[in-house]
């Protein structure tokens, strides 16, 4: 009889701790991401700057500071790149609490092209996970983007486009110490705006945002620059 009672008490905690999440007010994510290749070499630098809202503004989910290495093998049509990241998560409503974690990734990017409009990159990455008050975890990621060129056939300058991405995020260790335990699912995230190219070096992208986790499901309203210098 203990163990029920303990066990109902451990539902409804858990539970609770995520019913405070309001799944019908979107969000916000702004977010600056960036790509520089050094002269005549196959290594580079790209990252991203993000700070999330559970609302607008005044309400923060996270802020997000990542930036790696690239280096683009010759005739390979594919870029790696190995970085770090650091990840301040807030909580949802009114409480000013926040979690840290550290995390190490590797990726590779794969660009294609189909047809003369569709362009796709397939994006793989791993990630070795530090978060405060959990033991060591890695997570698996897959992301597929579309663009697709509406007044070019290319992201040439002054071009609008239109922009798709589906992103799938599957846990590696289950067991994040306590006797916790998370799904073999983490995430995943549904993507799609609208994009408009300014010149070689900048363009810019609105879009809706629609991410389900293991026990909530939220829309976002996304906000980015992407730089190449």
């Amino acid at each position: 009889m203990r163990k029920l009672v303990f066990i109902f008490l451990v539902f409804i905690m858990h539970n609770s701790a995520y019913s405070q999440v309001d799944e019908n007010q979107t969000g916000a994510w702004y977010m600056y991401f960036f790509n520089h290749q050094f002269k005549d070499s196959q290594w580079g630098i790209q990252g991203d700057f993000q700070y999330r809202d559970w609302q607008f503004l005044g309400d923060k989910e996270q802020l997000l500071l990542r930036s790696g290495i690239t280096y683009k093998p010759k005739n390979a049509g594919v870029l790696f790149t190995a970085g770090f990241a650091n990840i301040t998560s807030g909580q949802f409503g009114d409480s000013d609490d926040t979690s840290n974690e550290n995390r190490i990734y590797q990726e590779a990017l794969i660009p294609q092209k189909i047809g003369s409009r569709f362009l796709i990159t397939h994006r793989f990455r791993y990630e070795q996970r530090f978060v405060e008050g959990q033991d060591f975890r890695t997570r698996y990621r897959y992301n597929l983007f579309i663009n697709v060129p509406f007044n070019n056939k290319d992201l040439s300058p002054k071009t609008i486009y239109g922009a798709f991405y589906n992103e799938l995020f599957i846990n590696g260790e289950r067991n994040i110490g306590n006797n916790r335990n998370v799904e073999l699912f983490d995430r995943n995230r549904t993507y799609l705006g609208l994009g408009y190219v300014l010149n070689t070096k900048v363009r810019f992208q609105l879009g809706w945002m629609s991410q389900t986790t293991d026990n909530w499901s939220k829309p976002q309203l996304q906000f980015s620059l992407h730089h190449n210098f």
